[in-house]
């Protein structure tokens, strides 16, 4: 899976605050924070736009970018991210540093496609139950997704983490291998 540089631009932050922040946002970025690894948390505003298109991407928050520093660039993912319920604009984000010889644990969404034989021939209804996964892989490695044949699906038959296919020496299922994700 080659990963094309995403780069987002970053900018220390001085002040902290509810008007900074407003401030900040009136600009197009977002107040975010940059932990993790092995450098301290430091405050940071981002291009609000940038951080949007990587949480629409299609690798979504498991996206791994670089965060400019002023030229330093660093390795990192979007931990976790707040929105305003009624805007659905970005008002904080955090951001994790990622050392790409580490491994690390991220959920990773399971997508199914064909059509279960228990629906079409025996009058079954498909049901997902669990829509992500958990692995633990190198930063390199995430896979955006698990996709899984569900046409061999009879009735009462289920499709279980253990029965999704992937190399095993670059990532290890963290997810119960018997965890039902669709029936």
């Amino acid at each position: 899976m080659a990963q094309e540089k995403i780069v987002v631009e970053g900018a220390p932050r001085a002040t902290r605050g509810k008007n900074e922040a407003r401030r900040l946002r009136l600009t197009g970025k977002v107040p975010a924070v940059l932990y993790g690894g092995k450098g301290e948390a430091i405050t940071l505003a981002l291009n609000a736009k940038q951080v949007g298109a990587i949480l629409r991407s299609e690798s979504g928050h498991n996206t791994l970018f670089q965060v400019d520093l002023g030229g330093k660039h660093e390795p990192a993912i979007l931990k976790d991210w707040l929105v305003d319920p009624i805007t659905g604009r970005l008002l904080h984000v955090d951001l994790l540093r990622i050392a790409m010889d580490v491994r690390m644990r991220v959920r990773v969404p399971i997508h199914t496609f064909g059509e279960a034989s228990g629906v079409k021939v025996e009058g079954g209804v498909f049901e997902m139950v669990t829509r992500e996964v958990e692995v633990e892989v190198l930063p390199a490695d995430i896979p955006t997704e698990f996709k899984a044949d569900i046409s061999g699906l009879a009735l009462n038959q289920a499709l279980r983490a253990g029965d999704l296919q992937f190399d095993t020496n670059k990532i290890k299922l963290i997810t119960d291998k018997d965890r039902v994700l669709a029936q």
